[in-house]
């Protein structure tokens, strides 16, 4: 039996999330993807003045292919929601280190094809994450593990040693881990 306290906690996540919000708008840095709830005079303030730099750790994929990752779109999110706040967007850097389930996300079009059919859902938003200066990164030992040519690639994705040292490497820059 759920407690009145516990009830609360979980209403206070879900508004805190947007799950109770009406609304939710694309953009201001990346207009079809990574869609946010607007936050009306939050008591955690942010600082728009402040540098906000995420990488981003991303190993999870959606089982069924033709889906986009939705660990990808949150870079979208990241990069929405603080623009939106009025963060310059000068002042927001993101970078990802791709590996595991989610290195199928990163091939072209044509690699996509070959090993499922369709085309990659997620090569828009790669393109429109690195048009907005993201950096996308491959592990090179997934890559290898999961038999992944380099020329398969999206054009937007680097290819790294490990997502292990982009995340140390970005870490030891003043970059903040997230991780899912």
């Amino acid at each position: 039996m759920l407690r009145k306290r516990h009830i609360f906690h979980v209403g206070l996540f879900l508004l805190c999330c947007g799950a109770l919000s009406a609304q939710r708008s694309a953009g201001p840095v990346i207009q079809e993807f990574g869609a946010v709830h607007k936050v009306d005079n939050p008591d955690f303030k942010l600082d728009p003045t402040q540098t906000y730099k995420a990488v981003f750790d991303i190993a999870k994929s959606p089982d069924q292919p033709g889906q986009i990752n939705p660990q990808l779109n949150t870079l979208a999110r990241f990069l929405n929601m603080h623009a939106q706040a009025g963060v310059p967007v000068e002042n927001l850097k993101v970078a990802c280190a791709i590996h595991n389930l989610a290195s199928k996300d990163a091939l072209s079009n044509e690699a996509y094809q070959k090993r499922y059919g369709m085309d990659n859902p997620n090569l828009p938003l790669l393109e429109a994450l690195q048009e907005a200066g993201a950096e996308i990164y491959i592990c090179g030992q997934s890559i290898h593990s999961r038999k992944i040519d380099r020329a398969d690639l999206a054009s937007p994705v680097k290819v790294a040693l490990s997502a292990m040292t982009v995340l140390i490497t970005k870490q030891n820059e003043g970059y903040r881990l997230i991780a899912f």
